[in-house]
């Protein structure tokens, strides 16, 4: 991709940020650019910038455009030397279907007892259903 950065410092894996997902990622190979890397440093950090608050939505944005981009990809053998690309584009789709399991379960689970995010209160509680109005 004309245009783009593409760097990856692994002594900053232990802080959310462009080189934690790199590295989660394993496109880790940016010496070579473009002809390397999969994605630039601008694709990881819209997707980052996008779910500031969900580092595996960020993952599964690039997962999924990791998956449509590589799709295609064959393997190639020229002369001794062979290329497996289909069991890249393979492993990527594996871990997309993965986290969007695990992404799907978390949007859906049912908020905690004794109250969800925020301190609010919980869902449901003792005497839910009790008609205040009827008296005792």
């Amino acid at each position: 991709m004309a245009g783009g950065t593409y760097t990856y410092s692994p002594a900053n894996i232990n802080e959310p940020g462009m080189d934690r997902m790199r590295f989660e990622l394993g496109d880790v190979m940016t010496d070579g650019g473009a002809a390397t890397t999969a994605l630039t440093d601008e694709e990881i950090q819209a997707a980052i910038d996008r779910y500031p608050k969900s580092w595996k939505k960020a993952k599964l944005m690039l997962l999924e455009s990791l998956c449509r981009r590589f799709a295609y990809e064959v393997d190639t053998k020229t002369g001794p030397l062979t290329l497996s690309m289909n069991d890249r584009a393979k492993l990527w789709r594996e871990d997309y279907e993965k986290l969007k399991k695990e992404v799907e379960a978390e949007s859906c689970s049912m908020p905690r007892i004794g109250g969800g995010k925020n301190n609010k209160p919980p869902y449901f509680y003792t005497g839910m259903h009790q008609n205040e109005r009827a008296g005792p």
